[in-house]
């Protein structure tokens, strides 16, 4: 046994010598000639031609068990190539073209199936000119352009199986307008941006019927207004919401600060979902109660030794916080990171 294994590793050994014995230095420090790169478990590396110091011909690159890696085609100049790339089952992986050792021009991205999956534009290394990606069964997924590595102009991204949105990006933030548009061709969203952060109107709709109606200014949103579905659709500001609680499945009571009250006919977390939960707190996750926290003065007791929320205005119920409504009335943490104001 000792006697094969010191035929093994001298065989690894000698194999190494002779392979290393190719790799040729010429006087001005320059590779020339054939090489093979070998490591220290005398797993090739990588084959190819040198002239002058610079790579020529075909280079080819292996994983440690021998499978082929990457391959490279240069050019006559040394400083370009050809590259395909793959991955440990052989699979091709992407293909495209280096200058310089940097990608340049159209690189092309295979799954494992060996479907395109992405299509991109470089130049010295950077993203510059269309990138597109492709679904399992070729339709275009998305589609961004690029200028020096940042998102600019037009961008479109396909949304279920009809619906996309697309917007146009300036230097890599958003700028105009940005619309969705569902699988029945209805606008779903639609919004403005200035400098990559939402200003102006921003809507959104629910089979065609807006639902919610945003205005921001520089990225901060200076109200939205939401839909209740009673008989004449009101629209209501977040900000006059004093809290809501469901009463049945399909059934809302909206309570606001000056003292209405106004049904919802809609199950209570579609509305819940419109209100969004920059202002309000599940107070109590069995009765399903939403408070807003800047009507929230904090909790007392009532006559049986039960935590109550003190609410300015106070509804004409009683609402008693569960433990995580408490522990968040005692941290007030939410006045520090609502992004929100009321100005």
């Amino acid at each position: 046994m000792k006697k094969v294994l010191t035929i093994l590793l001298c065989t690894v050994f000698l194999a190494g010598l002779a392979a290393q014995a190719q790799n040729t230095i010429d006087k001005q420090g320059r590779r020339q000639g054939h090489w093979i790169k070998i490591d220290k478990d005398g797993s090739k590396i990588y084959e190819g031609d040198f002239v002058n110091g610079l790579e020529t011909g075909t280079f080819t690159y292996f994983y440690h068990d021998g499978t082929v890696r990457m391959r490279n085609v240069y050019f006559v100049d040394g400083k370009r190539c050809s590259h395909e790339a793959f991955d440990e089952k052989g699979r091709l992986i992407a293909t495209g073209f280096y200058n310089q050792h940097n990608r340049d021009s159209v690189w092309n991205f295979y799954d494992e199936q060996g479907r395109l999956v992405k299509k991109t534009s470089y130049r010295m290394g950077v993203k510059d000119g269309q990138s597109v990606i492709f679904t399992s069964n070729g339709d275009t997924a998305e589609v961004a352009n690029w200028v020096d590595n940042h998102r600019h102009g037009r961008w479109w991204k396909r949304i279920g199986r009809n619906g996309y949105i697309t917007g146009r990006y300036v230097k890599g933030g958003l700028e105009g307008r940005l619309v969705e548009v569902d699988d029945s061709a209805r606008i779903a969203r639609e919004g403005y941006y200035r400098n990559g952060f939402k200003h102006g109107s921003y809507r959104f709709y629910e089979s065609g019927r807006l639902a919610i109606d945003e205005n921001w200014t520089d990225g901060r949103m200076a109200d939205r207004k939401v839909l209740v579905l009673t008989p004449d659709a009101e629209y209501v500001s977040v900000y006059d919401i004093a809290c809501m609680a469901p009463q049945g499945k399909n059934r809302v009571v909206v309570y606001t600060k000056d003292g209405r009250k106004i049904v919802s006919h809609e199950p209570a977390e579609t509305l819940y979902n419109r209100v969004g939960n920059e202002l309000f707190a599940m107070a109590n996750r069995k009765s399903r109660v939403m408070v807003s926290m800047r009507c929230v003065e904090g909790v007392s007791k009532d006559s049986e030794g039960r935590d109550i929320l003190k609410m300015d205005p106070s509804p004409d119920f009683v609402i008693f916080p569960d433990e995580d409504c408490l522990k968040m009335v005692q941290s007030r943490k939410y006045e520090e990171h609502s992004p929100l104001t009321d100005d």
